[in-house]
């Protein structure tokens, strides 16, 4: 299944996308796709009723498309999981995975601008596979178990501003990570049984319809299983936060491409995942 919200900042309203191309609303199952939504079986009752027929049709032409999860608790973010993109960064590839935050309120919908920070002279892209959690995950035994506690998955577009990242850090990534408007989400939430294997998928990004990465989640140097096991070992994953799980090679931090300017549009994809477009525009 493919769940989405869609309306205006603030007043999103949840639908399930069918396959035939038609739009669901999910309005009498829940208020909202958020953390108390998967906490309570949502999945699975969005699609009980979508077998059933009772899912009330909504046309959603004109309206805008947010963010497929609702302000998550946490956005975690695994950096430099593409042994590739680690080489570019001028970095060894991590022998344990590498994790830093993003604040909920850079979660913006597929096709919102993104701002340019004040200041900013280095701000970057980095198209993600982002993972959905569907069920608390705490000390995991294994990594056999952690997909069981996925929902479903999404794409992230992890945008950073590099000099704030690393020329102004004091030692750490959160002031290039945070910045308001950095974490395009969407357009869909996909379901895991139609994402049976997380480490199959193509993912790819475009600026100004030039390509920039062209990769695979097979290149991970640690799995979705693996990310999901090993950070429950160091804190609670709960229904609704997100994992972004790094971005392969192909970015300006590279220093094979220009850093993005006002105007510029990326373009995100991931296999079965469908597409993200975003505008830069200046704060």
């Amino acid at each position: 299944m493919r769940l989405m919200r869609v309306g205006e900042p603030g007043n999103e309203r949840p639908v399930l996308f069918a396959a035939d191309g038609r739009h669901f609303d999910l309005g009498r199952l829940t208020a909202d796709i958020d953390g108390a939504f998967f906490a309570s079986d949502g999945v699975e009752r969005v699609r009980e009723a979508a077998t059933a027929g009772t899912l009330p049709e909504l046309d959603v032409a004109g309206l805008r498309v947010g963010a497929p999860v609702a302000r998550p608790g946490a956005v975690l973010c695994i950096g430099q999981n593409y042994a590739a993109h680690a080489a570019e960064s001028g970095a060894e590839p991590p022998t344990t995975p590498i994790l830093f935050y993003k604040t909920p309120h850079t979660v913006v919908g597929p096709y919102d601008d993104v701002l340019i920070p004040r200041g900013a002279v280095k701000t970057d892209w980095e198209v993600e596979l982002a993972v959905v959690i569907g069920r608390r995950a705490r000390y995991l035994a294994s990594a056999k178990e952690a997909l069981a506690h996925v929902a479903g998955y999404t794409i992230s577009n992890d945008v950073s501003e590099r000099a704030f990242q690393l020329e102004q850090s004091g030692g750490q990534w959160s002031k290039g990570k945070n910045c308001e408007t950095f974490n395009p989400l969407g357009p869909w939430l996909v379901t895991t049984d139609e994402v049976p294997d997380p480490q199959t998928l193509g993912l790819r990004s475009w600026v100004g319809g030039e390509a920039r990465q062209d990769s695979t989640t097979a290149d991970m140097i640690f799995g979705v299983a693996y990310l999901i096991h090993h950070l429950s070992q160091y804190l609670v994953l709960e229904p609704g936060d997100i994992v972004n799980t790094g971005t392969p090679q192909g970015v300006a931090l590279s220093g094979r491409f220009p850093y993005l300017a006002e105007g510029d549009v990326m373009e995100l994809e991931i296999d079965r995942l469908g597409r993200q477009r975003s505008h830069l525009v200046q704060a």
